[in-house]
């Protein structure tokens, strides 16, 4: 395990974005699938869990709050608000979660849903901008549970896992939102600034 709290280029304490994320709010399945797994990992050192309130899947970042023009987020918001209406609602499963370097997460699946809409907020972004900010490849939907606060051995955490058979969780997303994030005590936590429904 790798500490995943290294300050990626551009970020520092204070500062924010405006990304795009699917988030768990009222979902009663996926919260009763995090809580199972967070008491398996309870007590696993260098581990930070993520609450309920902050679980995310991460779908496209729009630029640092210092660098974008509040009338570009509001011409986002109405491009990607205007594409969504075609595409609908849609259930994502969770199962076992995986390890990875600095995290502990589900992949979500079918991964074509989230896709499509990140796909759909991408060109929103370049009607705006022409363009839009990171790569169109190599998107994984995912959801962590947990990330690495320290470098370590992976086996105690493939232990806890082990220890857990639940049955997995189905949730319907029904919207997507813009929100702005901050990560200054080792979580993602956010604010929201625009809900956009599916369909």
């Amino acid at each position: 395990m790798l500490n995943h709290w290294w300050w990626r280029p551009g970020w520092r304490e204070g500062r924010r974005i405006y990304t795009w994320h699917f988030t768990f709010r009222g979902a009663a399945q996926v919260h009763r699938l995090a809580a199972e797994y967070r008491q398996a990992l309870h007590g696993v050192p260098g581990l930070d869990l993520v609450p309920d309130r902050w679980l995310h899947l991460t779908m496209q970042g729009l630029g640092f709050v210092d660098e974008v023009a509040e009338k570009d987020v509001r011409a986002i918001v109405e491009a990607v608000s205007a594409r969504l209406r075609a595409v609908s609602a849609f259930e994502l499963t969770l199962d076992r979660p995986e390890i990875t370097p600095e995290a502990i997460r589900w992949e979500a699946y079918p991964a074509r849903p989230p896709a499509t809409v990140r796909r759909e907020i991408r060109e929103a972004i370049a009607e705006v901008w022409g363009t839009a900010p990171e790569a169109a490849e190599g998107f994984a939907p995912h959801v962590s549970i947990a990330y690495s606060a320290a470098d370590g051995p992976a086996q105690p955490v493939a232990q806890a896992l082990r220890r857990v058979e639940p049955e997995p969780a189905t949730v319907t997303l029904g919207s997507v939102e813009l929100i702005v994030l901050g990560r200054d005590r080792r979580m993602y936590e956010w604010e929201e600034y625009a809900r956009v429904p599916l369909g």
